[in-house]
């Protein structure tokens, strides 16, 4: 018989229906990385609507927490294949002992590092009075990450196991396949980039949508802008060894000046206007008038 979900955590994700949750994480050698830069990334998607952020390790779980009111989705990637994302009930407790609201964890079906099932994960998890949101890549697994007692369900490692080929987008059909059939919220992340795509993910029956690399990654984000742009045209020149035109109205575009005659002047000799009267600046200090 699986635990109760922890009371908190029911309440928490009650608070997040229709809402955008932010993913904010730089991994180690990224510009970004760095609990204070995450902490201030968080506050910023705080500050555009985002009603949870979901944060990666212990360092900036706990800076995040000191930052933000909003509910904090906590994980730990340790490694870069197989089951990473909080692999083992450590890394989990650690996340949660670092200040996260709800631990997201690996659900696929693929064995975790520590030995453990993903029923006894979860149930060790509920005794701390910690929720869990169980990362999924098929329906199958979705169904049984709910049936374990997770939480919450996300969709976010859809395309990211070997078993589950990547869409060329979001997996909105995955998305709609759970929301239909489990009794837990349904919670739309995976390669989301528009706006019209996190709604499309809530008609769709998501209970929330996460949004990561198209808010939180500027150097991706960058790489997409500079892959649509054509190869820079080269700068518009005359003949082999010309200088390029003046523009219009500058004193090259008008040649060489005339020399002025006897007693005249010219833009180059005339004598300086009169110097402005000094005007006092008002500090920021200051009332205005």
């Amino acid at each position: 018989m699986r635990t109760s979900h922890p009371a908190g955590t029911s309440a928490a994700l009650r608070d997040l229906a229709g809402s955008l949750v932010v993913s904010c994480q730089a991994l180690p050698g990224e510009a970004l990385h760095g609990a204070d830069i995450m902490a201030r990334m968080a506050r910023a998607a705080v500050a555009g609507g985002a009603a949870a952020v979901r944060i990666n390790g212990p360092e900036d779980v706990a800076a995040v927490r000191q930052a933000v009111a909003v509910p904090v989705i906590g994980l730990w990637k340790d490694g870069d294949d197989g089951v990473y994302i909080t692999p083992t009930l450590a890394h989990a407790r650690c996340v949660a002992e670092a200040g996260a609201d709800l631990v997201a964890l690996d659900a696929t079906r693929r064995p975790r590092p520590d030995g453990l099932t993903l029923v006894d994960t979860i149930e060790a998890l509920h005794r701390l009075g910690v929720g869990v949101l169980a990362d999924v890549s098929t329906h199958e697994e979705g169904v049984a990450a709910a049936a374990a007692g997770a939480d919450a369900v996300a969709t976010t490692l859809s395309g990211y196991t070997a078993y589950s080929p990547p869409p060329d987008g979001p997996d909105f059909a995955l998305v709609a396949s759970l929301a239909a059939v489990l009794d837990v919220p349904l919670i739309a992340e995976g390669r989301i980039g528009t706006p019209e795509e996190a709604a499309r993910a809530l008609e769709l029956g998501a209970h929330a949508v996460v949004v990561g690399g198209a808010i939180t990654r500027p150097t991706a984000i960058t790489e997409r802008f500079t892959a649509a742009l054509p190869q820079a045209a080269a700068p518009s020149s005359g003949p082999a060894g010309s200088e390029p035109a003046a523009a219009p109205g500058t004193a090259a575009a008008r040649g060489p000046a005339a020399t002025p005659g006897p007693g005249a002047t010219s833009e180059l000799t005339a004598p300086p206007p009169p110097a402005p009267t000094p005007v006092a600046h008002r500090t920021a200090e200051e009332p205005t008038a």
